[in-house]
């Protein structure tokens, strides 16, 4: 049964996919007789909270779960909420349909989606499964032609893994949420991606830098240079009398040699000897010359391509694979979630093709090029990631634009490059000696060493030359030529420099070096990482500071809690023993209920061998956790941080002092820590109001430094007669006087209060210059004519006149206080500025950006400092700050607006439909409220309905991510 554009023989088909945008596009290669529709992803999964755990299952131990522990890790399975509608409209079509065709994604997931489909669905038509790794109008037709059966074992695999992280999850998550803080998750890749980052952080707060010397000559041939065969050539200096030059490997993280057989040289030493070298004859003592090759790199796989994106086009991971999904989905690339370095027969004919047509045949290997998968169980019946079709289409012939061309663009070059011939050429080494002449000196026989290399044919390197994550690191495409020398030729030194360097503590991560480590450790599968990175990113554990993940305190008091009491769970090891364990369950090697009652349980009867411990005993008894200890760290000179629940702050006897959020752990110091101890806080009384007699203090908010008025305590209104024998407040009641005083401090008067002028200081701030801001909004006065009232105010975008809606900006803000009912008719009766203001000059240049090929500025904005390319404004984010903010930033900000796309407006028709949903859930609330306190009564310990949904819901948002 072949497809065709004309309407499908023998009835009709029902072909499901995940998302619309692929559906429109397969439909138009399926024609008429076709339905193709899409589940919008997921269509069912373990229950979001006890609210949504059927019926038969409520009150059971482990329903919180969704998972029953006691029968062999049964799932509990729920359509979810959000797809309901979805799911009634596929069944409909199904009744119409004759054959029904799964098109799902065809790794792990796609496949659990395919059968989550034909569990709900239950159709009584022929189904099939139908696999494609491209979209394209022959992949499709091929993978209709030629269905398979769904492959329950890759579903059980799935299945598997989606029960682990539910048990991790739920179970460790909601120690978190008791020893540290609310709304914290953990997870079984998520924690030990934390615990990478944190670890790097406490190397670099450990980290003792040492200081070291050398000198870097310039030495001459004494001829005429030209390109071929340069005049000078640069050298640095490697040993003195036959001993080593110390260099930055050569030290420790302690800051210590780490070998004695090297000579460290101080300062004084370097400049000695570049001075008594001055007069010295030097000669090439040796020549050494050396083929050098280099082969095209292999093709995009999944991290690959997330890594050189951020790399070269400064894309975050998340950003990355949303870019390529839609290059899927329209069929420009193949299928982007993928460990495998394959390509296919058509793939590599089309690449040599296109090799030859833009390069010559020169370029053009003799045989094909393969590559093996270097990724641990890697799925090689996948294909990597390249330009689909039998023919490859350059950019410039596909039609995208911004985002996707470059990404396209990147993923045609390395799969053009990946089958090309190899880089030659060839790398020399030039040792260059000098005798130096003078005393005290800590050597007299100096040699320097220069490197250079010479590329004959570039072969790959034509098309594509991979970016590195170290900002220093030398590209395989750069020259460097030496002068044409032979060993015992006299050079002459034209300049001696003495340079000093420090050690550098290891850099931070980025996210592709996250990537990277975790795929190099075997932790976690390639598909889930940019997901892992974005979790760790939402929930608080790092933030970004330029391209590099900073933890965060918080970050640090929960890594120390895992590491202290789930030490084996954030294990680097055990984690990826773990996934080990999955692959083999997924190839049929092991059983998966066995498995996981091991992990859940544990195994009595060989607590030595077993790796997996059992997670219920682990959190079962907290009693060893101290939850202050945990989130304590001491800074030094008696002074302490400790994460609290509004955030890091330090601490020294009864001295606090809150630590800004964007703080990077490694440069809170002892005298960080006293400069933040020291700082004044804003919260100051100035004085007493002498109108009101209430005191007036000056603050420090999170908009910004204000100043306001202290109310006395209102007070309680009178109780009414209580009865003989009043019943004592249900557990986590408030005390009925208590609510009576907070009930009338919210109806009561509210306190003046008054932002700081961009003029004042928390420190110099008067209580005369208190009560002037109170006096804002000012009446100026009434129009002669209309008789409106004139009002001078300050706003957030500076001092300003208020006419009705018409609204004027005044120059200053000390006019607030003395512009006159004259002056205000004279500047309204001006016309009113229409348009912008002249542009200010911009803060910095930053340089290209790789998606628009525009200009990059950093410009004083309304809301701050932003960047833009003069169609995308991005604002800089805390963390950032003009001086500091690199290119690479500049376009990752970017990169993340154009993500975002334009913010979607609110209607009052959706807000309105909203409303009884609420009241809805209220009643459904309070009713489980009373069946929980019935139950109760009964003398059963279960928890209301309504803080087991709580509970559950908070789980699921917080915990429920690997």
């Amino acid at each position: 049964m072949s497809p065709s554009s004309e309407t499908a023989r023998d009835g009709l088909r029902l072909v499901i996919v995940e998302s619309p945008a692929k559906a429109k596009t397969i439909k138009g290669y399926l024609g008429p007789g076709y339905v193709v529709e899409a589940s919008v992803g997921h269509i069912r999964d373990l229950p979001n909270g006890a609210a949504e755990v059927p019926a038969e299952y409520a009150g059971k131990p482990w329903a919180r779960l969704g998972v029953d522990v006691d029968a062999d890790f049964e799932p509990i399975y729920v359509v979810n909420a959000d797809k309901k509608s979805q799911v009634a409209k596929l069944k409909k079509l199904l009744k119409d349909a004759d054959e029904l065709f799964l098109a799902t994604d065809e790794d792990r997931e796609g496949e659990a989606i395919a059968w989550h489909l034909l569990e709900v669905l239950k159709p009584k038509v022929p189904v099939h499964r139908m696999v494609f790794h491209e979209i394209t109008k022959d992949a499709i037709r091929t993978a209709v032609n030629n269905p398979r059966e769904l492959n329950q074992r890759l579903v059980d695999a799935q299945e598997t893994r989606r029960i682990l992280d539910r048990l991790y999850g739920y179970e460790v998550s909601p120690v978190l949420w008791k020893k540290v803080g609310p709304r914290l998750s953990a997870g079984r890749v998520q924690s030990v991606a934390t615990r990478l980052v944190v670890e790097r952080e406490r190397e670099r707060r450990a980290f003792t830098s040492a200081s070291y010397w050398d000198l870097l000559g310039v030495f001459g041939t004494g001829r005429a240079g030209d390109p071929t065969d340069p005049s000078t050539m640069n050298a640095r200096l490697v040993s003195l009398d036959g001993k080593r030059v110390a260099s930055g490997r050569d030290f420790g993280p302690d800051g210590k040699l780490k070998n004695a057989g090297v000579l460290q040289l101080e300062e004084a030493g370097a400049r000695a000897l570049s001075a008594a070298l001055e007069s010295a004859s030097f000669t090439v003592r040796a020549v050494e010359r050396k083929p050098y090759r280099r082969s095209p790199y292999a093709p995009f796989r999944t991290t690959t391509l997330q890594q050189e994106a951020s790399r070269k086009l400064g894309y975050g991971a998340k950003r990355t694979m949303q870019i390529a999904q839609k290059l899927y989905e329209n069929g420009f690339i193949t299928y982007m979630r993928t460990d495998s370095t394959t390509l296919s027969e058509t793939a590599v004919t089309a690449a040599r093709a296109q090799v030859r047509e833009l390069y010559g045949a020169e370029y053009v290997p003799d045989a094909p090029r393969v590559y093996a998968g270097k990724v641990k169980n890697a799925q090689e019946a996948h294909e990597a990631i390249r330009p689909s079709g039998e023919s490859f289409r350059t950019p410039a012939e596909t039609g995208l634009s911004g985002d996707e061309f470059r990404l396209y663009e990147l993923i045609w070059m390395r799969t053009v490059a990946s089958q090309m011939k190899d880089a030659v050429g060839q790398s020399v080494t030039v040792r260059i000696g000098g005798l130096a002449q003078g005393a005290d000196l800590p050597g007299r026989d100096a040699e320097f060493t220069a490197s250079g290399k010479i590329i004959t044919f570039h072969g790959f390197l034509k098309a594509y030359v991979e970016g590195s994550d170290d900002p220093d690191a030398e590209l395989d495409d750069r020259e460097r030529r030496l002068p044409m020398v032979t060993e015992g030729d006299a050079l002459s030194a034209d300049e001696l420099t003495p340079e000093g360097h420090a050690t550098k503590p290891p850099a931070r991560y980025t996210e592709a070096s996250l990537i990277k480590e975790l795929e190099d450790r075997e932790i976690g599968r390639p598909s889930t990482f940019a997901s892992i990175v974005g979790t760790i990113l939402d929930r608080g554990y790092t933030f970004k500071k330029g391209t590099a993940l900073v933890p965060s305190f918080l970050a640090f008091a929960v890594v120390g809690l895992l590491e202290g009491h789930f030490a084996t769970l954030v294990d680097y090891d055990f984690t990826a023993k773990m996934e080990d364990d999955l692959d083999r369950i997924a190839r049929g090697e092991t059983e998966a209920v066995p498995w996981l009652r091991r992990f859940y349980f544990g195994d009595e009867s060989r607590p030595d061998e077993d790796h997996l411990g059992g997670l219920k005993a682990l959190v079962t008894d907290l009693s060893s956790i101290d939850a202050r200890e945990v989130n304590s760290f001491p800074v030094g000179e008696g002074i302490v941080l400790r994460v609290g629940r509004y955030g890091p702050y330090v601490e020294r006897g009864e001295r606090r002092a809150d630590v800004p959020d964007d703080l990077p752990p490694d440069e809170l110091t002892v005298a960080k820590a006293e400069e933040l101890l020291d700082k004044p806080s804003g919260d100051h009384e100035l004085g007493i109001d002498p109108v009101s007699g209430h005191m007036i203090v000056a603050k420090d908010g999170r908009y910004g430094p204000y100043v306001t008025e202290v109310l006395p305590e209102p007070e309680a209104p009178a109780a009414p007669a209580a009865p003989a024998a009043p019943a004592a407040p249900a557990d986590g009641a408030k005390p009925a006087k208590k609510t009576a005083k907070k009930a009338a401090a919210k109806n009561g008067p509210k306190p003046r209060t008054a932002s700081l002028f961009k003029s004042m200081a928390l420190d110099t701030v008067t209580l005369e210059d208190a009560l002037k801001l109170f006096t804002l909004p000012r009446v100026v006065g009434k129009h002669p004519e209309t008789g409106t009232e004139i009002t001078a105010q300050n706003g957030r975008y500076g001092p300003y006149l208020k006419m009705d809606t018409d609204s004027r900006s005044l120059e200053t803000e000390d006019q607030l206080f003395t512009v006159t009912l004259d002056e205000a008719l004279a500047i309204y009766a001006q016309p009113k500025a229409r348009g912008r203001a002249a542009a200010k000059p911009p803060l910095k240049e930053l340089g290209t950006d790789p998606v628009s090929g525009k200009a990059v500025t950093v410009k004083d904005g309304r809301f701050g400092p932003y960047v833009t390319d003069g169609e995308t404004n991005a604002t800089l984010r805390a963390d950032d700050s003009v001086d500091t903010i690199t290119p690479e930033r500049g376009y990752e900000l970017l990169a993340d607006k154009r993500a975002k796309g334009p913010a979607k407006k609110t209607t009052k028709k959706a807000a309105a439909k909203k409303a009884p949903a609420k009241k809805a859930t209220a009643t459904k609330t309070a009713a489980k409220k009373t069946a929980a306190k019935k139950t109760a009564a009964d003398g059963k310990t279960t928890k209301s309905a309504a803080a087991k949904a709580t509970a559950s819901a908070g789980a699921k948002n917080a915990a429920d991510k690997a």
